[in-house]
């Protein structure tokens, strides 16, 4: 096979130049509406287009970048680990693997000693799904209205969206929706043939919605007088994001079934799902991952939990955190209806669509997310500064008082 260098470009008479823009339209499937820009590099909280131009990063890897942008630890980890061994599959004991399923259920609350490592969030999910079905011998799940818990067919039949939801029904059957902060509802739809309750603790997509102690622990309650599971969705709010490692911890709560994902490895692809107690002894085969939990992702998820406690991300998310929604919530403006969040996830609902505000916000060198119609999200590396913070609610004060 011919080598070409890694500077090797194909004359210019065999192929015409291409922007990167119309190369990605030409070919992409379609599924994901494009922002006008072309991200080539990170650092931190920024990031820059193509054009050169910096922008503070709010949108944050839609929660996978806690971290920041190439993290020297996350990059050091990647680079000495990806000169050793890039897979191995868990047929195979592995020693990154073993070490970081040992520091992972370490870290999640008591009695959680095994996990299921995957790709993503919505994979997390799907295992739950399977093992809470498979331990209980029962079918119904129950979760909440404007729950989101990704885009696979079981994960999306729990998904309250029907957006999302609509154009590939049927989904997965014995799934029921209830509202979120609703306990008495929730009561009357758990029963003795529930084999899960899915919550999230904090509605990301669904306008980031906190969920109350009294709702989260009497949720918990039900499951146990039941005997269903409790599985807590915190693929976006874990490792740091609303100013604990784990946003349960601002509940006192011991679920189940716990769905990781996003800035568990550092911005590098994966997911797991821990397993508690009550859930029972699982099978060979009845699940399975090829790459799950591969060397080059356990070194990464390793090299992320380091920096989460010796830099004290979560704390600083906290403190951030609080800083940034007083900033927000003194901000003069009719057009907002509420500010709301905990740590560095943050919701500004208001009375109008947010795609224009979010556009004017990117002019000022802001990037954020929408949720919904009408919520603007904020979800930054927690590695930002308050200088950036104080520049993003400055932009902010501007797009919506103007």
């Amino acid at each position: 096979m011919k080598q070409y260098a890694k500077d090797y470009t194909l004359p210019s008479e065999q192929v015409k130049p291409m922007s990167i823009k119309t190369i990605e339209t030409q070919h992409t499937s379609g599924v994901y509406a494009k922002r006008d820009l072309t991200i080539v590099r990170g650092a931190g909280a920024t990031l820059w287009d193509d054009q050169g131009r910096e922008f503070i990063d709010c949108v944050g890897g839609q929660g996978a970048a806690n971290l920041g942008h190439t993290h020297p630890a996350i990059v050091a980890a990647l680079t000495e680990q990806a000169n050793k061994l890039i897979t191995c599959p868990e047929m195979f004991y592995n020693d990154r693997r073993a070490e970081l399923l040992s520091r992972l259920t370490s870290l999640a609350p008591k009695g959680m000693q095994r996990a299921f490592l995957t790709n993503s969030g919505t994979e997390a999910v799907e295992a739950a799904f399977k093992f809470a079905r498979f331990s209980t011998q029962r079918r119904k799940i129950i979760a909440a209205m404007r729950g989101f818990h990704g885009r696979t067919m079981g994960a999306l039949s729990a998904t309250w969206n029907k957006k999302y939801r609509q154009p590939f029904a049927p989904l997965v059957p014995d799934f029921e929706h209830v509202p979120y902060n609703n306990l008495g509802k929730l009561a009357t739809a758990v029963d003795n043939q529930t084999a899960a309750v899915v919550l999230e603790v904090v509605q990301g997509e669904g306008g980031v919605h906190p969920g109350t102690t009294e709702y989260l622990q009497g949720a918990q309650k039900l499951c146990r007088e039941h005997g269903a599971l409790l599985i807590l969705d915190e693929v976006q709010t874990g490792f740091g994001r609303t100013g604990k490692l784990f946003a349960l911890e601002h509940h006192g709560l011991r679920p189940d079934l716990l769905c990781l994902a996003k800035s568990i490895a550092g911005g590098v692809p994966m997911g797991a799902v821990l397993l508690g107690e009550r859930v029972n002894e699982l099978t060979p085969g009845i699940h399975g991952s090829t790459f799950g939990g591969n060397p080059l992702a356990a070194s990464a998820s390793l090299a992320a939990l380091e920096v989460l406690e010796t830099e004290t991300l979560p704390q600083r998310a906290a403190q951030l955190g609080d800083y940034l929604i007083n900033e927000l919530r003194s901000i003069e403006s009719p057009l907002i209806r509420e500010v709301r969040g905990l740590g560095l996830m943050v919701g500004i609902e208001i009375k109008a669509k947010v795609a224009p505000y979010l556009k004017a916000l990117t002019k000022r060198g802001v990037l954020a997310l929408p949720t919904g119609l009408t919520v603007i999200r904020l979800l930054p590396p927690l590695v930002i500064t308050r200088e950036q913070l104080a520049s993003v609610a400055s932009a902010l004060q501007e797009v919506l008082t103007e």
